[in-house]
């Protein structure tokens, strides 16, 4: 008996079951289906209906009306919760965001108002059949990326289709379909009608979902780069000094940077370039063989939080952005102070794109410190042990590593800073402080700011190693506010 394309969960074949059960045609859709045609597995199962959404809500106990108007309804079935939709046919679209309205329909209509014939596809799970009214299937054999119908009309429609079309192309690895690319190309200046926020999340999925490089290429290729992030195409055909830059100009540098991230995403953690044989001494990789550094960048990775992973994606893609601004030629070309300037652009950008303002922060925290990064192996030590106890190291860290990999790939500072970050970590908690505030209340300082710069002074010096116990940060405590051992004002 031949394995099913699809088996949905118990929870999803119920809903379905109780949908047929009353006379109403049911599918699985979408997403689902596509990708079990890619091999892929399904993410989530959407489903497609002849019921109204009034039929729906009678149908079963627990729903949510999250688009009702739309014909779209949530059911809650076991402890999942299943997007239902009644098969619609549009309504004129007057802001290429949403139709003015819907009216349901059939099965073909529904499918023929969909954005591209490989999303327009429909599953029967009882029957092992697939339903396709637009040629997706055959698209999907060929590779193709093909809008259904008209492709001008269909992004006219929906302006994000025209980010979505180069998603999916990404994402596939497919090819856009000749009249649909030209539509792309022809009408992207109609992305900058799509709101901020759609334009963000659209990236986002692109910068996390392993195929960066690519879609970045077609975003720029076809104009739509320059709508929606002018700061970044702006980056192309930027020269940078070839003996720090022997892969090209910013643009160029970029992209390899996003391949790199890519690989990452993908779980590829080895060297994607050999090491360069002309390194200056003192800045190559030392003992680290190609399984150490593997281990040592899926240690960075995994120490990310998925709010990270987002941050240090916006970064790799944002950390360059200054450079078009500083670019200088004296002794060779520079980009003075372009992180400085590129944490502040990234900030713009990231506002205009109603970003959280803790993925901001921390975008303008890895950009203006990619540069100061090198400067790692040169910190007191003091200084460097409370970098490397901040829970954003490990982004540093990746972005340094991503940076130079795709540049010069001198990764010496790299391999310092993940030492010293492992030792760090292996280290036992930090016990209570050696002082507080009210030891030096009792020495007779009076509260205020002095006290916190003692008390901050006492701990770099036992993160230095030069202080270990009560009594001698009190002594330090004393030689810094000017104190005898009496507690009274000495005498220089």
């Amino acid at each position: 008996m031949p394995t099913p394309l699809l088996t949905p969960p118990p929870d999803c074949l119920a809903v379905l079951q109780t949908l047929r059960s009353h006379g109403h045609t049911a599918y699985l859709c979408g997403g689902c289906v596509r990708d079990a045609l890619l091999g892929r597995p399904a993410k989530d199962y959407d489903i497609a209906t002849a019921a109204t959404p009034e039929q729906v809500e009678a149908l079963f106990p627990r729903t949510v009306p999250v688009g009702k108007a739309f014909g779209v309804m949530i059911v809650v079935s076991g402890d999942v919760q299943y997007e239902v939709a009644t098969f619609r046919s549009d309504l004129a679209y007057i802001d290429g965001r949403r139709p003015e309205g819907v009216v349901f329909s059939t099965p073909r209509e529904d499918a023929e108002r969909r954005d591209f014939t490989m999303n327009a596809l429909f599953y029967d799970p009882f029957t092992d059949e697939v339903v396709d009214y637009v040629g997706g299937r055959e698209d999907i054999r060929r590779r193709l990326v093909r809008a259904v119908g008209d492709p001008p009309a269909r992004f006219r429609e929906d302006n994000l289709r025209l980010l979505r079309a180069v998603r999916f192309a990404a994402r596939t690895g497919f090819a856009v379909e000749d009249a649909t690319w030209r539509a792309v190309t022809d009408l992207a200046p109609l992305a900058a009608t799509v709101s901020p926020e759609r334009i963000a999340q659209e990236t986002e999925k692109i910068l996390l979902d392993g195929q960066s490089r690519r879609a970045f290429s077609l975003l720029y290729e076809s104009g739509l780069l320059a709508v929606i992030l002018p700061e970044v195409a702006a980056m192309a055909g930027v020269e940078q000094p070839p003996d720090f830059h022997p892969e090209g100009d910013v643009w160029e540098h970029t992209l390899i940077l996003l391949d790199l991230a890519d690989r990452a995403v993908r779980g590829e953690y080895r060297p994607a370039l050999p090491e360069r044989p002309d390194a200056p001494a003192g800045m190559d990789r030392g003992e680290f063989t190609p399984d150490d550094y593997a281990a040592a960048v899926r240690d960075c990775r995994d120490a990310l939080k998925a709010w990270q992973k987002t941050t240090l994606a916006w970064a790799g893609l944002l950390h360059d952005i200054g450079k078009p601004q500083t670019f200088t030629v004296s002794d060779r070309i520079r980009f003075n102070n372009h992180d400085l300037l590129g944490a502040e652009m990234a900030v713009a950008v990231l506002t205009r794109l109603r970003r959280s303002r803790r993925v901001t922060d921390g975008v303008y925290d890895l950009i203006r410190r990619h540069i100061h990064f090198s400067t790692l192996r040169k910190m007191r030590k003091s200084k460097l042990r409370r970098w490397l106890q901040d829970s954003s190291f490990p982004m540093h860290l990746e972005l340094h590593r991503l940076d130079c990999e795709s540049s010069h790939r001198m990764l010496a500072n790299w391999f310092f800073g993940v030492q010293a970050w492992r030792e760090e970590k292996a280290r036992p908690p930090e016990p209570e402080p050696l002082l507080r505030g009210g030891d030096l209340v009792a020495l007779g300082l009076p509260p205020g700011p002095e006290i916190g710069k003692i008390l901050a002074a006492v701990e770099d010096a036992r993160l230095e190693g030069t202080v270990g116990t009560h009594s001698e940060a009190l002594a330090l405590a004393r030689r810094l506010a000017g104190l005898d051992s009496e507690g009274k004002g000495g005498t220089a």
